[in-house]
């Protein structure tokens, strides 16, 4: 049964094929004035009468559609010997059945129609060839119209169904749980990535060679060459990303830079700089990265596959975050403040300077900083990077909510690149800056927190300093610096914790060149890229 919307959309839909079968036997009714043709007509339109009174009732769909197809068979074989032109109301059953139950309702609807249109003209009379071919013929054309029903169905009459969504994902899941243990080269992009900038150098004398992948108009190095500052290699640079522009291959003198594609547009584009001493004329430049393109293909769909495997599982976690969110902001924290009012208004009927009014002052203190806590790890939550916006710019955004809520200010420094690093670094990354200032600003006692944010991918590095008390006995409740260090290790990254001077604490974070590198990489063959 479809509910809301959608049934009223199919009950209609129904009334008006049901309608139009009617108005179109009245024509061979006109011509041959048959009357058992009339009677026919008439006995299908009170069965289509019931069948619709019965939809709107809301009853079970697969027991009115069953119904349908039994009666309006039923009819067809009784008078179909006189004339065959009642045979096309069998054509309807299956398509009201593919809008209410889709391609299950119409095999069943149909299996109910033969069976009684058979059963019904095997005892009345005999089937001679004529009653047969133009049953056939009908039955056919339901088949034709329930499966146009069905489509319909699934295309437009769910659109309103709130399971829907949750229905195709459990599908696409299941499939990609199937499909996962088939996938021979992992979901790793790094080690994708490093395998066609194997191939890359195996088919190519380069000095440098980088792959990027698309984010939004721009590009991310995935691994390669792009930590080595020399003028080549920012020209191959600006040309991957007119590349990923055009979706051509661009040469300029030794730099150069070629699109991947993987059927769906650009999934990667591959930068680099030829040997000094190369003529890129003579060895065919061009013609060689068209080809190279070509024998990249296979590798080139599974790092696009990759990519597209984490994009999606971040937005999974980000939309859950979001739940998260918003059930302890409207739950817990409007619950909280609710309970500090009413403690401010046991606090305004004891005597001033009572000790009941001195411990209700402390609890309502005490309830205001657990709602400052609450308010802070809702802001952690939702904070995110989106596509245009940068590691420093939600770092900033942060900082200023942080600073806001604490009232201890924090200077943000920023010296960013236009490139960005890889969507999973930089969340990385953010959620270190979150731990390293939310820990400044809960448990360092300071008055000034200072962020600086450096990024040249595939470098970087946050540093979050304060002039708080400093490094103390580690509490045995806190595991703060612990899950810095494992982010830091998810990204390869270096992070140190130590004593700031004259005093404070200084947490950093530090990404070099060889940071997207995986160890995958060298035990790789090329050869298996053109599997």
């Amino acid at each position: 049964m479809i509910w809301g919307s959608a049934g009223r959309q199919h009950t209609w839909l129904a009334v008006g094929a049901r309608t139009f079968a009617l108005l179109s036997l009245v024509m061979p009714l006109i011509l041959k004035n048959n009357q058992l043709l009339l009677l026919a007509l008439l006995a299908t339109g009170a069965v289509w009468a019931a069948v619709t009174a019965a939809e709107l009732l809301g009853l079970p769909a697969t027991l009115i559609l069953v119904m349908d197809s039994l009666l309006v068979a039923t009819v067809a074989g009784l008078s179909s010997h006189s004339t065959t032109a009642i045979l096309g109301a069998i054509a309807v059953p299956p398509f009201t059945a593919g809008l209410s139950r889709g391609v299950r309702g119409v095999v069943l609807s149909l299996s109910a129609e033969l069976t009684a249109y058979v059963v019904v003209v095997l005892t009345t009379s005999s089937l001679d060839q004529d009653q047969g071919s133009a049953a056939f013929t009908w039955a056919v054309t339901g088949l034709g119209l329930g499966l146009i029903a069905a489509f319909v169905r699934r295309t437009f009459l769910q659109v309103n169904d709130p399971q829907r969504a949750y229905r195709d994902a459990q599908t696409l899941i299941r499939e990609l749980i199937t499909l996962s243990g088939r996938l021979s080269s992992g979901l790793d992009p790094v080690a994708l990535g490093g395998q066609i900038a194997s191939a890359v150098r195996d088919e190519l004398p380069v000095s440098a060679v980088t792959i990027h992948i698309p984010r939004g108009e721009v590009l991310t190095p995935l691994v390669g060459d792009s930590g080595l500052a020399t003028p080549d290699l920012t020209v191959s640079e600006e040309l991957a990303q007119y590349s990923l522009m055009t979706g051509n291959v661009r040469i300029a003198g030794h730099s150069f830079a070629f699109p991947l594609n993987s059927g769906g547009g650009v999934a990667a584009v591959v930068s680099g700089v030829l040997a000094p001493g190369l003529d890129p004329q003579a060895m065919d430049l061009p013609r060689r990265l068209s080809a190279l393109d070509r024998h990249l293909s296979p590798a080139t769909v599974r790092l696009d596959t990759a990519v597209l495997f984490l994009a999606f599982r971040d937005s999974a976690t980000v939309e859950e975050r979001r739940r998260l969110a918003r059930e302890m902001h409207d739950g817990v924290a409007q619950e909280m403040a609710s309970l500090g009012y009413f403690v401010d208004t046991l606090i305004d009927q004891e005597p001033e300077g009572s000790t009941r009014a001195r411990q209700l002052t402390m609890l309502r203190e005490r309830l205001t900083m657990v709602v400052g806590e609450v308010r802070r790890s809702v802001q952690t939550l939702r904070t995110e990077i989106g596509e245009s916006d940068s590691l420093g710019t939600a770092i900033g955004s942060l900082a200023r909510h942080l600073g806001a809520s604490s009232g201890i200010p924090i200077h943000v420094t920023l010296d960013e690149q236009t490139t960005r690093l890889r969507p999973e670094i930089e969340s990385e990354l953010l959620r270190i800056a979150q731990e390293a200032m939310t820990n400044a600003v809960r448990h360092s006692g300071a008055t000034s927190i200072s962020v600086h944010c450096s990024v040249a991918p595939p470098c970087a590095e946050i540093v979050v300093a304060d002039n708080g008390r400093g490094l103390g006995a580690r509490r045995h409740d806190s595991h703060g610096l612990e899950i810095m260090r494992e982010r830091a290790a998810l990204v390869a990254g270096d992070l140190t914790v130590s004593d700031n001077v004259p005093h404070g604490t200084v947490v950093s974070v530090r990404l070099d060149a060889s940071s997207g590198v995986s160890p995958q990489e060298a035990t790789v063959e090329p050869d298996t890229l053109l599997a």
